[in-house]
C-alpha cells in the first residue's frame, strides 16, 4: 500500500488565460478555489502562434554551422554531389 499523508491536495482551481477567458480545472497548486492568472498561453505565446522565426534568431545558422560536418556523412544513398553536378552541366 502507499504511504497516507504524502501525496499534495488535488483541488479544484480557476485558470484565466491571456484573452479574459476561465476554465475550472484540478491541480495541486495553491489552496481550492484559488485563480492562476496566466502570463503567456497557447493563444498568445509565439511557439504556437507561428511568430517565431528561427532565421531571425540567428539560432538556424548557428545549428547548421556547428553541424555542418554531420550533413556530409549522413547523406542519402544516392544523392551525391556528383549526379548534381552532371545534371547541372547537361
Amino acid at each position: 500500500m502507499a504511504k497516507a499523508g504524502i501525496h499534495p491536495d488535488y483541488h479544484t482551481i480557476t485558470v484565466v488565460m491571456t484573452d479574459g477567458t476561465r476554465y475550472q480545472t484540478r491541480s495541486t497548486m495553491g489552496k481550492e478555489g484559488e485563480t492562476l492568472q496566466l502570463d503567456v498561453d497557447p493563444k498568445t505565446h509565439p511557439a504556437w502562434v507561428g511568430g517565431v522565426n528561427l532565421r531571425k534568431t540567428g539560432r538556424l545558422e548557428a545549428f547548421n554551422n556547428r553541424f555542418a560536418g554531420i550533413a556530409a556523412v549522413s547523406k542519402a544513398p544516392g544523392a551525391s554531389d556528383e549526379k548534381k553536378e552532371d545534371k547541372a552541366s547537361a
